[in-house]
């Protein structure tokens, strides 16, 4: 990664915001992953039943610098709630905050870097059977086949009206990631290969191995706010111990979760 601002960090889970992909003028992914946040020293508090989370809000707002490129007044927040047993929660909030009664659209993305110990041996399910726009054939549109999605060779799909619960499932390891979302009806799946590891600057050329991004998303139907409205999404992640996860999966593709889902 690079760590020179305004160069994005790549990995962690960066936010797309207020577009997903190159497809507007704004630069590729919007510019919220390259701002400076500020902290909320008193943020609201969490809902009564998730009091053992540990969050933290971050905020970001219009700034005369952005207008130049984004017109648009905004106050997006960012909850990030961490659990007693390692699962982690991100809540966005996005308010309309113009004062001049336009709406605006957007899209909207959580570009989650999964470490994965062995690509060949990682299979995602969830999504089977879906539609999804393939970014490696001008977003042409197709019907996913197979029973689960499984790589050998480069990946870069967005999966449309999925479900709220996906697995991603790390065989060598043997443990599963839980992938649950609320308001992000897409998923974008990616993983660069070998040839695409070796042009990207700040990608190791053998890194494509051991990483995965499966993003909640939206963005095949963009979001408009008018002034004073907001919208909210979350993804909460989790790891479970598991040697195969298929019997955890109903006949709609669905996790049958063990746990209760969202909170803050």
């Amino acid at each position: 990664a690079l760590f020179q601002p305004p160069k994005p960090i790549r990995g962690g889970i960066p936010i797309c915001f207020p577009q997903f992909g190159n497809l507007d003028s704004l630069e590729q992914h919007g510019f919220a992953r390259n701002r400076l946040w500020s902290v909320d020293p008193d943020p609201p508090p969490c809902s009564s039943h998730t009091n053992s989370r540990a969050f933290i809000d971050l905020i970001l707002r219009h700034s005369e610098e952005e207008a130049k490129i984004w017109s648009h007044r905004y106050e997006l927040r960012l909850r990030v709630a961490l659990g007693p047993a390692g699962d982690l929660m991100l809540t966005s909030r996005i308010r309309n905050t113009n004062t001049d009664g336009k709406s605006f659209t957007f899209t909207f993305a959580y570009h989650t870097y999964f470490f994965v110990t062995d690509i060949s041996e990682v299979r995602v399910e969830g999504l089977e059977t879906l539609d999804y726009l393939d970014n490696l054939q001008n977003r042409e549109r197709f019907t996913e086949q197979g029973d689960a999605i499984t790589f050998e060779s480069e990946v870069d799909k967005i999966y449309l009206s999925t479900p709220t619960k996906i697995a991603i499932l790390d065989h060598e390891r043997k443990r599963t990631f839980e992938l649950r979302k609320d308001g992000l009806p897409d998923a974008v799946v990616w993983n660069p290969w070998d040839k695409k590891a070796k042009a990207m600057a700040d990608f190791g050329d053998e890194e494509y191995k051991h990483m995965l991004c499966v993003e909640a998303a939206c963005v095949e139907k963009p979001i408009t706010l008018k002034p004073g409205e907001e919208w909210k999404g979350r993804q909460e992640i989790s790891i479970v111990p598991s040697s195969y996860c298929s019997g955890q999966l109903d006949p709609r593709g669905q996790l049958d979760l063990r746990r209760v889902t969202f909170g803050c």
